[in-house]
C-alpha cells in the first residue's frame, strides 16, 4: 500500500473509513433454545447430540423444551458434546440485523488517493460504518528504494493481481513474485511493500480490515 511519507497511505484511507460502532443489548435467554440452536447449527439429531454428549435423548429433549433443569453435570456433558465451554451455553448468540446496505462503484468512479508510488481508487465509499476498506490500486514503485521503510498498520489484508506483475515484500518473507489472478492475505502490521516488475504498471485490489 502507499509509502509511509504520504498523507493518503494506508492509515489515512483507514482513517476516513473507520467510524465508531452501535452496542446492541441482547435479549434475555431461554436456555432449551440456546441448546437447540446449537445443536441445530452443528447438524445434528436429537440422538446425534444426545450421544455425543453422553446423555438419554429423553434428558435433551426436555431440556430443549424447557421441562426440566439440567445439572451442572448434565450442562458440562452438553458443552462438551457441543465443544464449547458452559459459560458459552449461556451467553446469548450474537444479533444479526440485515440492513440492506448495497452500494456500486462503476470504473474510474472511486474516490482517489494518488501517492508516489501508489494511484489508489478508494471503492464503495460512500458507505459509512464499513469493516472492509476495499480499493484498487495502480502501482508506479519499481523498487525499495521508492519507499521510506516499510508500509506497516492496523488490521489484516487481502492483495489480488489484477493486472502486470508485482512483487511483494514483507519483513519476514522472502520477496514473492505475483501474476494476474495471484493473492495473498497477510498481517498488514507486518511491514510490507509492492513494486511492479512488468513493463506496465501493475493493478491490484487490496481489501484492508477496519474492524
Amino acid at each position: 500500500m502507499s509509502d509511509s511519507t504520504e498523507n493518503t497511505g494506508p492509515r489515512s484511507l483507514i482513517r476516513i473509513a473507520r467510524e465508531t460502532g452501535e452496542s446492541v443489548s441482547a435479549a434475555p435467554l431461554d436456555l432449551g433454545e440456546r441448546v437447540r440452536d446449537l445443536r441445530k447449527a452443528q447438524g445434528w439429531t436429537l440422538e446425534q447430540a444426545a450421544g455425543q454428549a453422553g446423555l438419554a435423548r429423553s434428558t435433551l429433549s426436555k431440556i430443549e423444551n424447557g421441562q426440566m433443569s439440567p445439572t451442572y453435570e448434565a450442562l458440562k456433558k452438553l458443552a462438551d458434546g457441543l465443544k464449547i465451554s458452559v459459560p458459552q451455553l449461556f451467553t446469548p448468540p450474537a444479533e444479526v440485523e440485515a440492513n440492506g446496505r448495497m452500494v456500486v462503484t462503476r470504473t474510474g468512479e472511486g474516490a482517489a488517493h494518488a501517492t508516489t508510488t501508489y494511484e489508489h481508487e478508494l471503492l464503495a465509499d460512500q458507505l459509512t460504518s464499513k469493516k472492509m476498506l476495499p480499493y484498487r490500486a495502480r502501482v508506479r514503485a519499481r523498487g525499495m528504494d521508492e519507499f521510506d521503510g516499510w508500509v506497516r498498520h492496523e488490521g489484516e489484508e487481502f492483495l489480488l493481481v489484477l493486472t502486470g506483475v508485482i512483487r511483494l515484500y514483507t519483513e519476514f518473507y522472502a520477496p514473492v513474485e505475483m501474476r494476474r489472478g495471484d493473492s495473498a492475505y497477510y498481517d498488514a502490521t507486518m511491514g510490507h511493500n509492492v513494486v511492479s516488475v512488468s513493463q506496465e504498471d501493475a493493478t491490484i485490489l487490496w481489501v484492508t480490515s477496519l474492524a
